[in-house]
């Protein structure tokens, strides 16, 4: 891949992780109830869950899911049931304390790394829509004749880098609301978990 292209595709793989999606919600929830270094692990699995997508998007997968009416629906269904499950547990969750927000270690870990790095993995592949859009954009960056091995890697190490910034940076800024969620804790797991119910109910009502 020449360095113009490269640089093109930094510039849409930016304006691809801008875009509000589940994982950045994630990694904000994760940010305010569990702290910043549980949070990393968060952005950790949801970066290996889109490299998951673009390694299947590559290999096919995608363009087999735009042909089989069954395979995505069952993808699809398996996903969308799974965002609103998370939904409905953080509408259910306490409110914060203060020595939750401001200190997560006194919460006694109350997230394990393993934990939120599942939880990231499983929110970045849980939309079927994703992997069809990796299948349909990064074609237009492809080289015929290179390594698809190397491609991969070019494609899944630029733009994990970025969502991975990302999420961290919106994870870090989220401490900063340890004030207001003293107050109203409740109202922002409502929020956070009416939205994940809404991003599912998104994803079970999508077409290919």
């Amino acid at each position: 891949m020449s360095a113009e292209l490269w640089f093109v595709f930094v510039l849409s793989a930016i304006a691809l992780s801008l875009t509000p999606g589940p994982n950045g919600l994630l990694c904000l929830d994760h940010g305010v109830r569990y702290g910043l270094a549980r949070s990393v692990f968060t952005a950790l699995g949801a970066v290996a869950g889109m490299s998951l997508l673009i390694g299947a998007s590559l290999a096919g997968l995608g363009a087999v899911m735009q042909t089989s009416e069954l395979l995505f629906t069952v993808v699809k269904w398996v996903g969308a049931a799974y965002l609103v499950w998370l939904g409905i547990r953080l509408w259910r969750a306490p409110g914060f304390s203060a020595a939750a927000v401001d200190n997560a270690a006194a919460a006694a870990r109350p997230i394990s790394r393993r934990r939120a790095f599942t939880q990231g993995l499983l929110v970045a592949v849980s939309n079927p829509k994703a992997l069809i859009f990796f299948a349909t954009f990064l074609p237009q960056f492809m080289q015929p004749g290179q390594s698809l091995w190397l491609q991969f890697v070019v494609f899944a190490g630029t733009y994990g880098v970025i969502e991975f910034t990302y999420e961290v940076v919106l994870a870090g800024a989220a401490g900063r609301l340890a004030p207001w969620l003293e107050r109203w804790g409740r109202v922002f797991n409502r929020i956070t978990g009416g939205a994940f119910v809404g991003v599912g109910a998104m994803v079970a009502a999508t077409q290919r």
